[in-house]
């Protein structure tokens, strides 16, 4: 659907056939220019094509798609100073393009089009194009609806303390937000384009001489290699620039926090900025960064550092203690104390599954109702979660067909996923908890940990852009392990690791 096969599409082949005219340069004949543009938007009805005397003397045709326009703005910022008459007579060309730059804001400045091809892609964006009789140049007004939002506190991601607003679907604005935050020359802003159809606006954002040239480069390469009719968000962007698409863990991060943002950038990483998405990408990122928080700089290192502690142990239940249990339970029951194997087996009497079968039920039900939880409106998602949970696991074990002992462990691995402040590393593990369980009810704990070393091994070898996933564990980068394992103090975070390539 979003490929671009062109040979195939109907519209494509309109298009093709339309080509060697959209490539023309602006007629100086303003009927030839008016039937260019009409046959290219052939079926607008959006599309609105006005005839105008400029100035009181020469006649124009204003072109424009009004679904995209200010009105007020269009009004009295291009109609009125541009049909007013002139106080002396236009004689020739040269006066008349020095008239239309008199009279207008610094908001609705004109920009020359000197092609068709041009024009047709400044009308799409909201631009308004005024054909001259006689002139084989046409001018671009900006009066572009300003299609704004209130800036709220993000979504995705809980603020505990920090600037309670977040990005918003407008790219100006979440560029003028990281700029009230850096206020320095050195931080680059790079357009592009995305999307044959769609014409996505991208930005790439960072800091000089603090980013990798290699890295920036590289980004602007892949964003322009993307082959796609559309680009509706940020999303698509990450999947197709990412160098492992296939692999369950996030190598791209994506956030709505400016103060994220901002604090990525000033590490040495790039921020990809899509139009009309609220969530900006951040990259390249270690398997650690999906563990930190902006609150951990806003506190106490060693409170931060203790809630990193807590966040990777209980990564590792979410992953883990599902599998561990299942292992255990089935194959390694000599482990257990004695009396905690009469208590399980008394709570499993009466349970007719064996404990894989368990685990994958509860497990299933959890994330059915964590996905209904999101995507039923807020105050009945919340009521749905929680008290369709409690409901479920009280009535399986009444019934005799979940012991109590599976909840306890599906309840503890579904509040450890929740300590995990990145949403994309949270997937990661969820996702993986599956083929453990399976190894574990296979092999027992012989499974659980040749699944594990699977892992290490494919983090490992993940690249982010170059940079080693596991950095700076692996390999070892002592000036990075301050902000890792640990959230040393800011007198030793004062010198920026810097990560390399290989």
């Amino acid at each position: 659907m979003r490929l671009n096969k062109r040979s195939k599409d109907p519209f494509a082949k309109k298009i093709n056939a339309l080509e060697p005219e959209i490539d023309s340069n602006i007629s100086e004949r303003l009927e030839d220019n008016q039937t260019c543009v009409t046959q290219v938007f052939e079926n607008c009805s959006d599309l609105v094509v006005r005839k105008l005397m400029i100035f009181g003397s020469k006649p124009a045709v204003a072109v424009y798609l009004d679904v995209l326009i200010d009105k007020q703005l269009w009004d009295d910022g291009f109609l009125e100073p541009i049909t007013q008459e002139s106080a002396s007579p236009v004689c020739d060309l040269s006066q008349l393009q020095e008239q239309l730059t008199v009279g207008f804001s610094s908001i609705v400045q004109p920009t020359v089009v000197m092609t068709m091809k041009e024009a047709a892609g400044r009308i799409v964006t909201g631009e308004t194009l005024l054909f001259i009789e006689g002139s084989s140049q046409a001018y671009s007004y900006s009066v572009k609806d300003k299609l704004n939002r209130a800036l709220d506190e993000p979504s995705t991601e809980a603020v505990i303390r920090g600037p309670r607003y977040g990005f918003i679907e407008k790219m100006d604005i979440n560029l003028a937000l990281i700029r009230h935050r850096l206020r320095t020359p050195r931080l680059k802003t790079e357009k592009l384009s995305a999307g044959s159809l769609s014409r996505t606006n991208v930005t790439i954002v960072y800091i000089e001489d603090i980013a990798q040239k290699s890295v920036v480069e590289e980004v602007k390469k892949r964003i322009a290699g993307i082959n796609m009719d559309s680009i509706l968000e940020s999303g698509y962007i990450e999947e197709l620039i990412s160098d492992h698409p296939y692999s369950p863990f996030p190598v791209i991060q994506a956030t709505q926090r400016p103060d994220m943002t901002t604090g990525s950038l000033i590490e040495g990483k790039v921020a990809v900025i899509t139009d009309g998405s609220p969530m900006v990408l951040i990259l390249p990122v270690t398997f650690w960064f999906g563990f930190q928080s902006a609150e951990d700089y806003y506190m106490k290192f060693m409170f931060a550092t203790m809630l990193r502690w807590l966040r990777y142990l209980f990564a590792f239940f979410a992953m883990a203690l599902p599998s561990i249990f299942i292992a255990i339970t089935t194959f390694h029951q000599e482990m257990i104390p004695t009396s905690l194997t009469l208590s399980l087996a008394a709570a499993r009497e009466v349970v007719p599954f064996p404990a894989i079968v368990e685990a994958l039920i509860m497990e299933v039900t959890f994330e059915a109702l964590r996905e209904a939880g999101i995507r039923l409106p807020r105050p009945v998602g919340q009521t749905i979660s929680i008290v369709g949970a409690l409901v479920i696991g009280q009535a399986a074990v009444q019934a005799g067909i979940i012991s109590a002992t599976i909840i306890i462990v599906v309840s503890i691995t579904g509040i450890s996923s929740f300590l995990i402040p990145n949403p994309g590393m949270s997937q990661a593990i969820s996702i993986i908890r599956f083929p453990l369980m399976l190894l574990a009810a296979t092999f027992g704990l012989y499974g659980v940990g040749i699944g594990l070393i699977v892992i290490l091994v494919h983090l490992v070898n993940l690249r982010s852009f170059g940079v080693p996933y596991m950095s700076p564990l692996a390999p070892v980068k002592v000036t990075g392990l301050a902000d890792s394992l640990w959230r040393a103090p800011w007198q030793i975070l004062r010198k920026r690791h810097k990560h390399t390539r290989h």
